[in-house]
């Protein structure tokens, strides 16, 4: 039997439409019956009619990572487990909880998993937790990171949820992890990559000058799912299709959407002042602050990474993000 967490995540709402179509049991965890339902509504846009019948193979358990007697109980006669589940958030008020989620919860995930003596175990990692490399040169697998320099809270957790999966690997568990670029696709539109779509519609005028690498979201799951099947272990994977900026990404959903494109390229100073008048919103009213210094930074930032390795050992090819972009929008403009 599989387990998957974070299952109405976005990674996790498509790992199931792959595995559905496969001849297995899943075991799914999730937190609110709203988020199955949202989850159940992809799974119909992605396989149609045959999807009602497929239901059946999901048993659905109400918990979450943190709490550790239920988590247990999930684990029961489970053989191998994709763990999705994971927390985005750059507001530094919530850097108690992602280190609770993503570094405790994958701690605990493990440790369960090791317990039980599950056969593969999948984790789902970010860019954010490489390394880097100088003068525009390719990000590969192997990238030193400089754990001296400044990371944004997101990219800590994400590195520490690393470190607990590599250090399960050397107490005897066999994984793989996935370092995903920026996702599209269909679903979770109010958070994390999924508001690009929601800020395109509401007319959004500006544009970062970032370049970074994105991946569409069916070519996670299914590279996870290769990876599980073949005898891979210990190793890491970039999962990045294309190396584009902003621009061009928020042009092509603006198009697919059919809204104004962004033609204003945001500057250093309308950053700047974005994040201090939210850093004062933050300390005298509590409200959230989604723009850091590390934003002021990394909005204009341009990284460029390799996945020649996931080509190399599964011979993935990678779908178009322009592709991927034209059907996200089909399934926006259908719940919107």
């Amino acid at each position: 039997m599989i387990l998957v967490t974070g299952a109405t995540g976005l990674v996790g709402s498509h790992l199931l439409v792959e595995l559905l179509q496969q001849d297995e049991k899943i075991r799914a965890l999730y937190r609110t019956e709203e988020k199955i339902k949202a989850t159940q509504e992809i799974i119909k846009f992605k396989l149609g009619d045959n999807a009602e019948q497929l239901f059946s193979k999901i048993e659905w358990v109400q918990t979450d990572i943190t709490r550790i007697p239920e988590l247990e109980d999930a684990f029961n006669n489970i053989e191998y487990v994709y763990h999705c589940a994971g927390y985005i958030s750059y507001n530094p008020k919530d850097y108690k909880l992602l280190r609770k989620i993503n570094i405790e919860g994958t701690a605990n995930v493990v440790n369960i998993a090791l317990s039980k003596n599950i056969k593969k175990f999948c984790h789902v990692s970010s860019i954010a937790a490489l390394g880097s490399e100088l003068n525009q040169k390719k990000i590969t697998e192997s990238s030193p990171r400089n754990n001296e320099a400044e990371h944004d809270n997101y990219s800590i957790s994400k590195y520490g949820a690393e470190m607990e999966v590599w250090r399960a690997a050397q107490e005897g568990l066999p994984v793989v992890i996935v370092n995903p670029g920026v996702i599209i696709g269909a679903g979770n539109f109010n958070t994390g990559s999924g508001k690009l779509f929601s800020k395109v519609n509401k007319n959004l005028s500006y544009y970062p000058p970032l370049v970074t690498g994105f991946v569409a979201v069916e070519d996670v799951a299914k590279s996870m799912l290769k990876l599980m099947k073949s005898d891979i272990v210990n190793e890491r994977f970039i999962l990045v299709s294309e190396n584009s900026s902003f621009k061009e990404v928020l042009a092509e959903i603006a198009q697919a959407l059919g809204k104004p494109i962004p033609k204003k390229q945001l500057q250093p100073w309308m950053v700047f002042i974005g994040w201090l008048v939210q850093y004062i919103g933050r300390k005298i009213f509590n409200t959230n602050q989604e723009i850091t210094k590390n934003s002021i930074k990394g909005a204009f930032g341009k990284s460029y990474y390799d996945h020649s390795l996931i080509k190399e050992k599964i011979d993935f090819e990678f779908t178009s993000i322009k592709k991927s972009i034209e059907e996200t929008a089909i399934y926006f403009k259908k719940v919107n």
